[in-house]
């Protein structure tokens, strides 16, 4: 099947958010988030230069050369959902990940997949995106509820 890798790595993908929540929610940052997020995304940085060569040569030197703008646009990319990841879990809990995962979903297919680049989606693509608005509304329905 098709879905066996994509599903994989979205796992992989899951776990690491599913850490980085734990680590938001329970550090004591009141003072300041983004030294909070400085630190931790040193910690990631580090993390992915030492692991970078196992997956072939780096290439640090090309990849800045040929892709900067690529490259500043997923840096700020990062700082900014380190950034909502961090307001969001430490004011409200990770149990409003919902919120960010459909908000993502959205904006990352809609926006980035099909008017950026042009990717085709079907009616089932479609189907998913509004059963994840539908998810947003019920998320909504069972905060008033309590």
């Amino acid at each position: 099947m098709k879905i066996v890798g994509p599903l994989l790595f979205a796992l992989i993908a899951a776990v690491g958010n599913a850490m980085y929540a734990a680590g938001q929610k329970k550090a004591d940052i009141s003072a300041n988030n983004l030294a909070f997020i400085a630190i931790s995304a040193l910690i990631a940085a580090l993390l992915a230069l030492s692991v970078a060569p196992i997956l072939g040569p780096p290439q640090y030197k090309a990849i800045l050369k040929y892709n900067w703008f690529w490259t500043l646009l997923s840096g700020t990319g990062l700082l900014i959902t380190f950034l909502g990841f961090n307001i969001l879990y430490s004011r409200y809990g990770a149990s409003h990940y919902v919120l960010y995962a459909v908000l993502s979903i959205i904006t990352t297919a809609i926006i980035v997949g099909v008017i950026i680049f042009k990717e085709n989606i079907n009616l089932f693509h479609w189907m998913a995106l509004g059963a994840a608005i539908i998810a947003i509304v019920l998320f909504s329905f069972g905060n008033r509820m309590g």
